[in-house]
């Protein structure tokens, strides 16, 4: 069956109306909040001394900048040198929310080349010329700076006072 030339001008336009409103009516895409990937989370953190446990409790701890005596104060929330694309909670971050809230000092070296902190005393014990701190988490050691590895809720936070 042809169609008139108007006919087929209406039928094109009543097509094409059909095939528009289709495209726009599509539903609407929900936009997913961005996820906070430094939201606080809780850990288990312990401090081993050469002599025995210095502290162990539970912490609650997000990426902050942090400051020491030595260090001076710096960013320490899992963006150090690349480590993370976003802010996160961190170990050394930990260490010093728990030296805050449980009123014990730490102290700690700033290296730029690193971005990150050595940590050299907490609660007066100095690793000294013959010891350092090895950060662990989940009985792992870090394989980046304290202010570098990322956490999660729930991991197991260790300071452990380590002889060369």
């Amino acid at each position: 069956m042809l169609l008139s030339p108007a006919r087929r001008a209406a039928v094109t336009t009543a097509a094409l109306g059909l095939a528009l409103t289709g495209l726009t009516a599509a539903p609407a895409v929900a936009h997913a909040k961005p996820v906070n990937t430094n939201a606080a989370v809780k850990v288990t953190l312990t401090v081993q001394g050469p002599d025995g446990l210095l502290f162990k409790g539970k912490v609650k701890t997000k990426g902050h900048d942090v400051s020491t005596a030595t260090g001076g104060t710096h960013k320490c929330d899992g963006t150090n040198g690349g480590a993370n694309p976003t802010k996160v909670p961190t170990p050394t971050a930990a260490l010093d929310d728990a030296a805050k809230n449980h009123y014990f000092g730490w102290d700690g070296t700033w290296y730029a080349s690193f971005d990150d902190f050595s940590v050299d005393t907490i609660k007066g014990v100095s690793g000294g010329g013959s010891a350092y701190w090895n950060i662990s988490v989940n009985g792992t050691p870090t394989p980046v700076g304290g202010c570098q590895f990322k956490l999660n809720a729930g991991d197991q936070v260790s300071f452990v006072w380590t002889s060369f």
